[in-house]
């Protein structure tokens, strides 16, 4: 099952010099849950992203460039990217994005797990434009802003209609 997971603003939002624009602690545990135990798809951009490897989940990226650490396995192109998935299509493999890797591969999304947050932030990468109407929203929650977390924001579960 192919899953995305990304947080978007109301514009669509997704990242702004490579990172992303708002810190909100809930939507980091929450990618957390939803990643833990799978495999995480992503491009070159979103994996220096990181600090470092996030513990209890496979890092794969999709580049052209090499990656030196051979905890990462690195897909160099989309003929390498179709065989992968097709290696791996019993198991649940989370694209964690870029906009580019979202755009190759929204018509073959299973499941959408996005995090929506109240505001528009300064941003230079956007989220394609899906097709929301194959989908139907399987799950919402709906949180207020708090101490923790400055933004109202919503968690939600789409799945690909049968």
């Amino acid at each position: 099952m192919l899953t995305y997971v990304w947080a978007q603003d109301e514009a669509g939002a997704i990242g702004k010099d490579g990172i992303l624009p708002w810190h909100l602690p809930a939507d980091l545990k929450h990618f957390k849950e939803v990643t833990m135990g799978h495999a995480m798809l992503m491009g070159k951009k979103t994996f220096d992203s990181f600090p470092g490897l996030l513990p209890g989940r496979k890092h794969v990226v999709l580049t052209h460039h090499e990656i030196a650490n051979p905890k990462v396995e690195v897909l160099h192109g989309e003929a390498d990217l179709k065989k992968w998935l097709k290696d791996h299509e019993a198991e649940e493999v989370c694209v964690i994005g870029g906009a580019s890797l979202f755009e190759l591969l929204k018509d073959r999304v299973d499941c959408l797990e996005v995090t929506k947050i109240k505001g528009t932030f300064p941003a230079d990468t956007y989220m394609p434009d899906l097709n929301w109407d194959a989908f139907f929203l399987d799950k919402e929650e709906k949180h207020q802003a708090d101490a923790k977390n400055k933004y109202d924001y919503v968690f939600q579960r789409w799945l690909r209609k049968k």
